[in-house]
Parts: C-alpha cells; sequence; structure tokens
C-alpha cells in the first residue's frame, strides 16, 4: 500500500526473499567472466554465435509478448521453451502468437507451460533454460531477478526494477551476485540503446554546449487501462490483476512509466539525485485506484544542478514526452518515441540533430543480451537500472508525503516496504487507498 501506512511490518522491513525460495539448479549456459557493456550493434560478429540459448518467459502479457518478440526478431539459434504466468489462458495465447511469426525458434512442449503464483520457480529449476526473461508486474521484479541470479540464469527484466526501498536494496544485491556469478542481467531501459539518445547525451559528456546546469524532463500522457474485478476473485488476485492501480505493485505512474525519463536524466547527470521535493494528485483516477494522476518533482543532483520533472497522465490532456537539458552554452532536447534528438547553441542555432528509431532499441537490448552471453562477457546493468527506480520512488515519497527527501535517508534509512509481509494469493488485502500530502507518513 502507500507510504501512508507507518506500520510495525513496514519498520520491521522483512526480507522478501523468505517468501519465494528459489530453485537451486544452474543452467549448463551459464558464462563466465567480468561484466562489460557493449557498444551500439556494429557490423563484428558475436563471438560463439553458434550457442543455442533457450529462453523462458515469466510474465505472459503484452510485456512479455513484445519481449518475445523483440529476440526472436534479432536473434538467431534461440529457443522459447517454457513460458510461466499466474493464468493459465495467456500461456496458450501467446504460444499461438509466436509459432505463427517464428515457429523454428519456438519449443514450448505443454508440460513446459506453467502456470500459478509459483509458475516460475519451475523455470528456474529447469536446467535447460539458460536466458529468464521477466515481464511480470513490478512489485514481484526484484525478488525474482535475485531467485534466477540464484539458479544461475542470466535475465532480461523489464522496468522498474524496484517500487521502494527494499526492493532497491534487493536489486544491488542481485547485481553483485551476478557479477560474481558471470551471469548477465539487462534491464527495459531501451533508451540506453537507442543511437539519437546515445549521440546526443556522449555530445553532452564531452561538453559540445558547456557545462550541464539544469534539466527539465516530461512524461505527460493521457488515460490508462482500469480492469474490473471478476467474479470469484480474491482481494490479491484481483489487484495483481489490475496491477496498475496498486502502489505495492506498480510503483505508481512515476516509477512505472516514467521511469524512462529518469533514467535517461541520471544518465546525464551521472548517477542519482542529492534529494526530491514534490507534490501533485488526483482528479481522474477510477474508484478504487490507489494512483496519483500527476506528480511533479524537484530533483537536486549533485553540484546543485535542479531538475524540475513532471508526469501526468490525464485524458483530454497534451501529451508531452521530452527531456531538455539546459547547458552553459546551448541546450538538448531528446524526445521519447521515435521524435528525435537535436542540440541547438545559445542563439538558438541548431548545431546538431538526429532522428529516433524505438522499435529498433527495444531489439537491440535482447542483441546484447545474448551476444554478452555467448561472447563470455555478460552485461550486468542491474544497479543503474535499480538506482532510476528508486529515483523515481525517492520523488514518490517526496510527493506522496510532502516532505523533502534526500537520497541518503531513502536509501539507508527507509524502512518502507510495500509487498504484503504475509503474502497470500487467496488472501485478503486491506481497502484500497491513495496518498494524501500531510497525512502520509514518511517512513
Amino acid at each position: 500500500m502507500p507510504e501512508k501506512h507507518d506500520t510495525s511490518a513496514d519498520r520491521e522491513q522483512p526480507s522478501r526473499r523468505n517468501f519465494l525460495k528459489s530453485g537451486t539448479a544452474i543452467s549448463a549456459g551459464v558464462a563466465s567472466g567480468l561484466a562489460t557493456t557493449r557498444a551500439i550493434r556494429g557490423a563484428e560478429p558475436a563471438e560463439g554465435s553458434s550457442q543455442l540459448v533457450r529462453i523462458g518467459l515469466v510474465g505472459a502479457g503484452g510485456r512479455g509478448s513484445g519481449a518475445v518478440n523483440d529476440t526472436m526478431s534479432i536473434n538467431e539459434n534461440i529457443k522459447l521453451s517454457a513460458i510461466a504466468d499466474i493464468e493459465e489462458q495467456k500461456l496458450g495465447a501467446l504460444r499461438k502468437s509466436a509459432v505463427k511469426r517464428y515457429e523454428d525458434k519456438i519449443d514450448v512442449a505443454d508440460h513446459k507451460m506453467y502456470h500459478g503464483i509459483d509458475a516460475y520457480r519451475r523455470i528456474l529449476d529447469d536446467p535447460e533454460i539458460d536466458l529468464v526473461l521477466f515481464a511480470t508486474p513490478p512489485g514481484f521484479r526484484p525478488q525474482y531477478v535475485a531467485e534466477a541470479v540464484d539458479a544461475g540464469k542470466h535475465v532480461f527484466a523489464e522496468k522498474p526494477t524496484c517500487v521502494d526501498p527494499a526492493g532497491y536494496k534487493i536489486c544491488l544485491s542481485a547485481h553483485e551476485q551476478a557479477e560474481k556469478n558471470g551471469t548477465a542481467i539487462v534491464t527495459g531501459t531501451q533508451y540506453r540503446r537507442q543511437t539519437n539518445y546515445v549521440e546526443a547525451i556522449q555530445r553532452l559528456h564531452d561538453g559540445v554546449i558547456g557545462d550541464i546546469i539544469a534539466a527539465n524532463m516530461r512524461y505527460c500522457s493521457n488515460g490508462i487501462w482500469f480492469r474490473n474485478r471478476k467474479e470469484g476473485m480474491s482481494d490479491t488476485e484481483y489487484q495483481i490483476y489490475n496491477w496498475m492501480h496498486f502502489i505495492w505493485l506498480s510503483g505508481d505512474q512515476i516509477a512505472e512509466q516514467a521511469v524512462h525519463n529518469i533514467d535517461t536524466l541520471n544518465w546525464v547527470m551521472g548517477g542519482p539525485p542529492e534529494s526530491a521535493y514534490g507534490s501533485g494528485g488526483r482528479f481522474t483516477r477510477p474508484e478504487g485506484s490507489e494512483m496519483w494522476d500527476n506528480v511533479v518533482v524537484d530533483y537536486v543532483y549533485p553540484g546543485n544542478r535542479l531538475c524540475s520533472f513532471m508526469c501526468r497522465q490525464i485524458p483530454g490532456t497534451q501529451s508531452d514526452n521530452s527531456n531538455t537539458i539546459f547547458c552553459s552554452e546551448g541546450q538538448c532536447t531528446i524526445y521519447g518515441g521515435n521524435r528525435g534528438a537535436n542540440i541547438v547553441d545559445r542563439k538558438g542555432n541548431e548545431i546538431w540533430s538526429m532522428k529516433g528509431d524505438i522499435g529498433e532499441a527495444y531489439k537491440q537490448e535482447h542483441k546484447d543480451l545474448v551476444d554478452s552471453i555467448r561472447a563470455e562477457k555478460p552485461i550486468v546493468e542491474l544497479k543503474a537500472t535499480a538506482e532510476s527506480s528508486m529515483t523515481a520512488v525517492l520523488g514518490r515519497m517526496a510527493a506522496y508525503t510532502g516532505q523533502l527527501v534526500s537520497w541518503d535517508f531513502a536509501t539507508n534509512e527507509s524502512k518502507l516496504n510495500l509487498f504484503p509481509k504475509d503474502f497470500d494469493i487467496q488472501g485478503t488485502r486491506p481497502e484500497p487507498e491513495f496518498a494524501v500530502p500531510g497525512r502520509t507518513k514518511l517512513v
């Protein structure tokens, strides 16, 4: 639930990993070596490109289907070998759709389609699976990724990778363990591999328009889906089914969606901020939703550099997905999606521009992941994405409570743990409540 519940359960910060017991099988495809990062795809072939990589998917909804399409469309000699989801009907639908497009890359037998809350464990226990794609609601992501690392699997994890400080700490531990294992973790922050983002930010870091002073970033869009409860669902089942609208599962819009802009901001600034101060509220959310529909945060980065950040999901409003960075000798604007990027000098003269291609970026992250596995130089990037996810959480904590919140407090002192202490898929949940600044407590 939101930060408003200053309870002993929050303060105790129980380990989520006690709830989910990991498998112990180690994949035959585990690579060795130190983690590295690869450049944008060039002409060179991947080393060891004949190595078959067997993939298991956890989360067969829209984003899981997208991840399968992205990796199948750009990688050769891979097989989707297992699928897991809480809902049984999603399994067959995804397999059928994938077979139509990538028949020679789909090898999912009936007994390798698992459903239920613990279905992911069957994939982690399977010694034939080399790589696991996680596209579940974000609230489950830290412990799922940590257990996959413990099981010796390579990982693709969608964003955000955590929704609270407790999950952030799990991610840091999993990153460290993956580096020790020699296993890869690539995350769904596709803009890190979108060419116009890479080129623009490299120019900023090279100082082509001077020192970075401040930034203005927005992820403003229209409404988002809401799912009505089905007959017979328990409280927990319903909240997972309608996961976007419950903060323990989604982290609210600022974490679940706008983390892309926040990740770009951390990338530009060279790391996370020192503090956040914010506000926001809700006008249009359905009854029973815990989400706000607008958040505004001022982040202060080292060097007293200020970023004004805004995210919004309100029907009928003007959309804006942009990142503007102000420098001593000009400014750079990087737009989301395919719109591209440009740099102008102090007089407004354009000195550089490039178009964007988000579709290629989605594919690129999966190619980089598989290439790194085969080259035995696994990419491990969970820490950076966890920091961006935690930066979103920091902004939410500040906005929900109306307090100035420091990075040090949020990451070292906060005891906020949103995951239910006594998780039960058939269990009851408290009545949904949304945060109210001044009443919601900083935990």
